[in-house]
Parts: C-alpha cells; structure tokens; sequence
C-alpha cells in the first residue's frame, strides 16, 4: 500500500477544466486499489473543509482574507496567496498520518509541494499537463507568462520523477525545461468509458434542445481560450451549411476568447455555456460528429470522452490528439488551424453514416482497451515506486557520504 499526497488546485465540484476531473479519477482509482490517497486543494463555499468521499480523505483551503483580483490572465499573486493556503493545509493533514509521496499538478501548486516534500522528507512527483509556452505557441508575452514558464521549469526539476501525458508532451517538457529523459515517465490520460454513456431518455432530450429537426448536429465542449481553436470551427460553418443544411453547432464552456467567438458565430451556432455531469455527456452523445479543433492539446482527453459517449470524432491531428486518435479508424484528423480542413473531415463523417458508426463503435472499444483508469493508475503507482527507490537511494548514498567523511576511532 502507498500513502499518497496529492495537491490540485481544482477538484470536484470546482471545475475549471479537465485537470480537476483527471485528479479525481486517479485519486478515487487509487483509492479503490487499496492506496491511502488525501487531496490537498482550495475550498469553494457549499463544501466541507474535510471529508472523506469514495475512499478519498479530501481537504479543502480557504482562501486568506485580502482579496487578489485576476487581471489579463495575470494569476501570480492570486497563486501566491493559494499557495499559501494550500501549504498549511497539507502540513496540517500531515499531522495525522505519514506520506509516501507528494504528487503536485501543475505550476499552480508549485510552491505548496516543493515546501511540503521538504518539510516531510518525501519524494515529489509532478505531473505538467500543459506548459505555457505551449499554450501560448512559444510567445510569452508578459511578465507573468515568463515566470509561469520559470515555475514550471522549477517545478520539472525539483521532482524526482515528471509525469506527461503523451509523448508530445515529453518531448516538449525535454526540450523547453531540459529534463532528463530518464526522469519523465508517459503516463496517458485515462477515461471512464460508463460515465460518459448517457442515457437514451437524456440524449432525445439534448437532441430536441439543440438540434434542427431536419439537420446534424455537431459539438465541441472545453474551456474558451485560443489555444482550444474554437475559431477555426467557427469559419467553418457556412460551408458545412452548405452542404448540410440545418446543421447546428454546440459550443459548451466558458472562458476569457468567450466573447471575441461569439462575434465570429454565423446562423447556427449555439452558446450553450459551461455543461456537467449528464448534461454534458448528454450533448456529446446526441451529436452526429464531436470536433477537438485545438491549435495546441498537450493530450486531448475530451476527445475519448466524447468516444466513450457513442459519438464520431474529428480532431486536429496535433499534440496529443495525434497520438490517441488513428485516423479513419476511430476517428478523423484534419490540419490544425483549417478550417476547409476541418469542414472536409466533419462532412467525410456526415456524409456516410456507416462509416460514422464504424468509428464511433471503433472509438468507444478503444476508450475501453488503452485509457481505462485502473491501468492509468497502475501505471502512475510504478512511477510512484520509482521515485521512492530515487529518493532512498539519495538518502543512502548522502548516509555514505557522510560516513567517508568520520575519522575511525582509535
């Protein structure tokens, strides 16, 4: 058994994107496996401080009292402060029992797992599922995307082992933060297949809400920033249109290009605002094709979830979404940031039924063989022991060191 330390700055029911639902997976998956798992992450008002819920003890930090505004996706001072919060929180749950391992998620809690694995002795493993520079296409503008990138360059280095989630991903941590390969272990994203099957009574229902009577629907759900390329979709629906008339596009989510995409939409298009739970699983799966049309997606996980849902995909063939997706197989792939591209692949799954059906039967088989969680799990564990047997080999060869350095008695 392995007792687990897990800092997340999002978990159920605060959602802000797929991290938070990652998190929970594993911690309960964990959990489930006999491992004792505590989650360290921020309070939202209507949840407990502590509570134990699917095997998982889980403890949520308040905010402290000043108030730090986010301006311009400026999130430094604000995660300071959190970081803070989150610290005192962790060491408070260490008082009553002992951790095995410390696993922070993401630049944002950076700060807590570093001071924690030092407080406690134990090892930290960090999981990076995104960078900055990635997310910004190498441009880092401003100041505080440059200490960002800092961060979670600091962040790679300090951990013992770094967990990506594709190999795009490795690639990408190995080349902006120069980390060993030998310290970076690919662990995929892992999907419950059974939680985005929705029922049939609630796919009608979706159907009757967002669809045309005479026309496909077509669906995208994530967070609204550039980088998830929401634009290019947008394009390219009068030419869909065209060829399919009375098709409707849903767009789910929210965010800070919420705004400037609503400007570009044409006849059609859908806000449908930030969905969960079985209204979200409920759209994927009354939708006749779901597009992942990201300009940079370090893995692309809503794309098995909406395979897992029944539904065809079609995806920008870019980052992770390359690897997880094989192209006519179970799904489709276009050119990244085309919109003739993307309009071409979607009509190729409108236009043949069969063939739509094929991958989306195709699709959801291999949602369950390659990405289900008790093997995501497993796989995080090994890297879990790897990071033990580092750190006890640094504590033996310090040990060593030292005894090198004792003049005998005589």
């Amino acid at each position: 058994m392995t007792s687990i330390l897990m800092l997340s700055w999002e978990y159920p029911p605060l959602l802000v994107g797929g991290l938070g639902r990652h998190v929970h997976a594993l911690a309960t998956t964990l959990a489930a496996a006999g491992h004792e798992v505590t989650v360290v992450t921020r309070h939202t008002p209507g949840t407990l401080r502590e509570e134990y819920a699917e095997g998982v003890r889980i403890i949520r930090a308040p905010d402290d009292a000043p108030r730090f505004e986010v301006r311009d996706g400026d999130l430094l001072a604000w995660a300071m402060a959190f970081n803070h919060t989150l610290t005192r929180a962790a060491l408070r749950a260490a008082r009553t029992g002992s951790y095995d391992v410390v696993h922070a998620h993401d630049w944002l809690v950076a700060h807590a797992a570093v001071t924690v694995r030092d407080h406690l002795d134990i090892p930290l493993v960090a999981t990076i599922h995104a960078t900055e520079s990635g997310r910004h296409q190498g441009w880092l503008p401003h100041a505080h995307n440059r200490t960002i990138d800092d961060i979670e360059r600091w962040l790679a280095h300090e951990a013992v082992r770094t967990i990506v989630c594709s190999d795009y991903m490795r690639d990408e941590v190995r080349r902006l933060f120069d980390v060993p390969a030998a310290r970076v272990d690919v662990v995929y994203n892992g999907v419950d297949e059974l939680r985005w099957f929705a029922r049939p009574r609630a796919v009608a229902a979706a159907r009757r809400r967002f669809a045309d009577s005479d026309g496909p629907l077509i669906s995208f759900a994530g967070r609204l920033v550039y980088e998830k390329g929401v634009q290019h979709l947008l394009a390219a629906v009068p030419a869909l249109r065209e060829k399919h008339p009375g098709l409707r596009v849903v767009i789910a989510g929210d965010g800070p290009y919420r705004a400037d995409l609503e400007a570009l939409a044409t006849e059609g298009v859908t806000f449908a605002g930030f969905l969960t739970g079985h209204h979200l699983t409920a759209l994927m799966g009354a939708s006749d094709c779901y597009v992942v049309p990201s300009i940079y997606e370090p893995f692309g996980m809503v794309a098995l979830e909406a395979a897992a849902a029944g539904t065809p995909i079609a995806v920008a063939d870019t980052g992770g979404l390359a690897e997880i997706v094989d192209d006519g197989v179970t799904g489709v792939k276009f050119t990244p940031g085309s919109p003739g591209a993307l309009a071409d692949a979607v009509h190729t799954v409108l236009s043949d039924r069969d063939f739509a059906r094929r991958l989306a039967r195709r699709g959801r088989l291999k949602v369950r063989d390659d990405f289900a969680w008790p093997g995501i799990a497993a796989a995080t564990l090994d890297t879990y022991d790897r990071a033990r047997h580092h750190d006890a080999g640094r504590v033996t060869r310090e040990a060593e060191s030292v005894l090198a350095q004792l003049t005998p008695l005589s």
